[in-house]
């Protein structure tokens, strides 16, 4: 037999309750309320039930481990349900898998370094300039060694937050 759980405010709970007491019962009322609505006449045009875009899992953790899984979810400023999502999509995907926080400071590195570039590609374009002009612009040469620089601690930046993310979803809670 197919189970159907649905979420609904408790004084909707608590009313419906008071309205089965006479027909049985909770089950009982619901079921009688589908077999109505089931026999009632739909348009013919009655879309296909949609495939379901997701299963879902249940897990029983012994108080300890739910108490730990709520720590470390926390931590990382996550819910114990979006933490444990990361950790299998992590395990079955092999993607890195980025809290909110992360998201946005790589979203943030990714605006610096096109910033960067941008710098970067006007200073080549005066120093092509200059070339054929046969001016030698030192300042646009340090500037350019300046942002290389800053390039590549950006870079490195990146490249240790996808190192350390990769881990974290790797190694075992400590």
């Amino acid at each position: 037999m197919d189970r159907l759980t649905i979420r609904v405010l408790p004084d909707l709970i608590r009313r419906f309750d008071a309205a089965a007491v006479d027909q049985g019962g909770r089950s009982r009322l619901l079921r009688r309320l589908m077999e109505d609505a089931a026999q009632t006449s739909f348009p013919e045009r009655l879309a296909a039930p949609a495939e379901p875009r997701s299963g879902k899992l249940t897990v029983r953790l012994t108080e300890v481990e739910m108490a730990l899984l709520q720590a470390e979810a926390a931590s990382v400023g996550l819910s114990r349900t979006q933490w444990s999502v990361s950790l299998i999509r992590r395990r079955l995907e092999g993607r890195a898998q980025f809290t909110p926080p992360e998201a946005m400071a790589l979203i943030e590195c990714r605006r610096e370094l096109r910033r960067i570039g941008v710098n970067v590609n006007q200073i080549a374009r005066a120093l092509n300039t200059a070339v054929m002009e046969g001016a030698v612009l030192g300042l646009e040469v340090a500037q350019l060694d300046a942002y290389r620089a800053e390039l590549r601690g950006w870079v490195e930046a990146l490249g240790d937050a996808f190192e350390g993310n990769l881990a974290y979803w790797s190694e075992p809670v400590r």
